[in-house]
């Protein structure tokens, strides 16, 4: 198993609560600063602007989400508790009453143990901070995800990311400090950058401190200024070998503690355009745990 090998998420959960617990993922309708003109417009160039509308993008309300996700995981998993993932676009972006408002109507549901919510390391207030803090001292299980992607300002600067590396250290550093437990997003195959660049990005992350990480794929999909690069010949996204064995250098030099939300990820086969593997989950998953072992990595023993 996968999990003979790496700290996931799944196993941390169960080896917390004795019984399987599953994120439920949410989008509350926020939007993101990178697209309101805030500090910027258009998005980064691998975001799917057709995606994002006022009329064209009404979720349900949160309580249905959250029982349709219940409805699917307790099937599939038999899961009985959730972590509410708030997932879509910037989720501390918009005051603190809305968010107060927006997380404790996911904490209202007595299966919902706790929260994790996905952002941009630029929108962080402490007054946010304080607010998770608030809910971790209740009892509930929170992290924040913090969407860094690469720790080089050039290659944040050429996907029209609008933060720097200096943002996420700030918001790492402040929530750590207050005890709030931080996963690190990455994309590997970002424009210009090879297995170099990776392993220096995870290099600075773990020198700051992290207690959970997120590898994604680059995936090129439809409605994106990286769709028109890759058509003009301007991108190449990388093979599936490839990124395996990127994923499991960085495996190896992360410690066993990293607990690991995703290894992969995936799109839509009707917004996809390349590569073709990045819909394949399960085939990701099962060729990086194959490495891991030719590769004779110490499998975790837990006491």
């Amino acid at each position: 198993m996968l999990s003979d090998y790496v700290n996931t998420l799944g196993q941390s959960l169960l080896r917390t609560y004795q019984e399987r617990v599953h994120k439920v993922a949410i989008d509350a309708g926020l939007s993101c600063p990178n697209r309101d003109g805030s500090i910027g417009i258009g998005g980064c160039t691998f975001c799917n602007n057709a995606t994002f509308s006022p009329n064209g993008r009404q979720p349900d309300p949160i309580l249905v989400q959250i029982q349709n996700g219940r409805e699917v995981l307790l099937k599939r998993t038999g899961a009985k508790k959730y972590i509410a993932y708030f997932q879509a676009y910037t989720n501390t972006f918009a005051d603190l009453k809305t968010l107060r408002d927006l997380y404790g109507r996911a904490l209202s549901e007595q299966d919902v143990i706790g929260l994790s919510i996905g952002t941009r390391p630029d929108c962080v207030s402490d007054e946010v901070i304080d607010l998770l803090v608030d809910y971790q001292n209740q009892g509930y299980d929170i992290w924040l995800e913090l969407g860094l992607q690469s720790a080089f300002d050039e290659t944040l600067a050429r996907i029209n990311r609008g933060h720097g590396f200096e943002a996420y250290k700030k918001t790492l550093l402040a929530a750590r400090a207050k005890g709030i437990r931080v996963c690190t997003h990455l994309i590997l195959g970002l424009p210009g950058e090879d297995e170099s660049h990776f392993k220096t990005t995870l290099e600075r992350v773990l020198a700051l401190g992290v207690d959970g990480l997120k590898f994604h794929p680059l995936h090129v999909v439809k409605g994106t200024q990286l769709a028109n690069e890759w058509r003009r010949g301007e991108y190449q996204p990388m093979t599936m070998a490839y990124y395996v064995k990127a994923v499991v250098a960085l495996i190896r030099m992360a410690p066993k503690s990293i607990v690991y939300h995703r290894l992969t990820g995936t799109a839509n086969k009707q917004q996809l355009l390349a590569p073709a593997w990045c819909h394949k989950k399960w085939a990701v998953l099962n060729a990086i745990e194959a490495e891991l072992k030719a590769q004779n990595q110490e499998k975790i023993r837990w006491n």
